[in-house]
């Protein structure tokens, strides 16, 4: 089933300001990630099947740290799991911080309901430990499986953990915030005008020039002399400051679930739209040859096959509109079902009559 996702941004309401922190971030605060390999236990024989030697063999090397010995042909267990856990970082995370972590089953285990994450150390970019991370897991799905029969409910094999990692080491990298003298904001969605605008905001902001947009995404600032060595005050400055943001003309479109995300800044020129449709039905009709008596015939199975081919009239529309506004009504006019608007807006895209992208996803 299609179902159509209309968002018509505004399409007669003045532009509204925003903050600055909505539209970018300071270049070198922005999180890293964490990563690492681990085991879960506790599974209802719902992890790793004995062909993932890798999950049996981790277990193994575990139980033999911690004193015991064991031999990997004496494993056999259906309740432990291979996992991926991904975590974020800020760079002025110090240790004993809390993280939150997602854990993700990297076998073949089929539900990781129940499960509880063996201490698994989390690395940086540069291969070094910097959080421990360990504790129970909520899935938000289930899967279950009986007598041939199974059923399940969103991802099983995904979950997460609050507050499951330690941070142990701090970022020898992180910045020195009492030495900044300068900064860069980076923008989010690169754009010319938005970075010229964040700088004009800013300096009206601040009542002095302190801003110089140096590409379409980054503006660099000198941070006032009255606010040297406290950038967290300077920082929550800035980022409050209010600017219009300009974004570029697109349509984007998913043709496999049939939405289609409009932007308010779309403008079209005079064009018509003639939209009709041809349905084509095939229809298998399964019946039995029967021969006639005494003729030593075998009886055997017929497919007859009806084909039905209905068009529907199309009809003329002519739109003269300037704006997404008169396009969707127009389109609406002519009755038209998500499935074939995505086709009307390429092909109105293709004779140059729309000013925007389509993006297909």
């Amino acid at each position: 089933m299609w179902v159509a996702l209309w968002f018509v941004l505004s399409i007669v309401a003045p532009a509204h300001a925003v903050r600055a922190k909505d539209v970018g971030h300071f270049l070198g605060v922005q999180p890293q990630a964490l990563e690492g390999t681990g085991l879960v236990v506790g599974l209802r024989r719902t992890g790793d099947s004995p062909r993932n030697e890798a999950a049996v063999q981790a277990l193994a090397t575990r139980m033999q740290a911690m004193g015991m010995r064991i031999d990997v042909d004496e494993l056999a267990s259906r309740n432990i799991a291979l996992v991926y856990v991904h975590a974020e970082i800020t760079p002025d995370a110090r240790t004993g911080q809390r993280l939150d972590v997602l854990v993700s089953a990297a076998g073949d285990a089929s539900s990781l309901e129940g499960a509880v994450l063996m201490s698994t150390p989390l690395y940086d970019k540069r291969g070094e430990i910097v959080a421990i991370a360990e504790g129970p897991l909520v899935v938000g799905g289930y899967a279950v499986a009986a007598a041939g029969n199974s059923a399940r409910k969103n991802t099983p094999t995904s979950g997460r953990a609050d507050r499951a990692a330690l941070v142990v080491r701090d970022d020898p990298d992180a910045i020195d915030y009492a030495s900044l003298t300068e900064v860069e904001f980076v923008l989010r969605e690169p754009d010319f005008t938005t970075a010229t605008r964040l700088a004009e905001a800013v300096d009206a902001a601040f009542g002095s020039e302190l801003s110089t947009p140096v590409s379409a995404s980054t503006v660099r600032l000198v941070i006032p002399e009255e606010l040297l060595g406290q950038f967290p005050r300077f920082a929550a400055r800035v980022e409050e400051v209010q600017l219009e943001i300009d974004l570029p003309s697109r349509v984007v479109v998913n043709e496999r679930t049939g939405t289609v995300v409009v932007g308010a800044d779309v403008r079209i020129s005079p064009v018509a739209v003639a939209h009709g449709g041809l349905t084509v039905q095939v229809r298998r009709r399964n019946g039995v040859s029967q021969p006639s008596p005494l003729s030593l015939g075998t009886t055997m199975p017929v497919r007859n096959t009806d084909i039905e081919v209905r068009e529907k009239e199309g009809q003329v529309q002519l739109v003269e509109g300037a704006s997404i506004g008169d396009l969707v009504s127009a389109l609406d006019a002519l009755g038209v079902p998500p499935r074939d608007l995505i086709v009307i807006l390429q092909a109105i895209s293709a004779a140059g009559a729309l000013q925007a992208d389509v993006v297909v996803q």
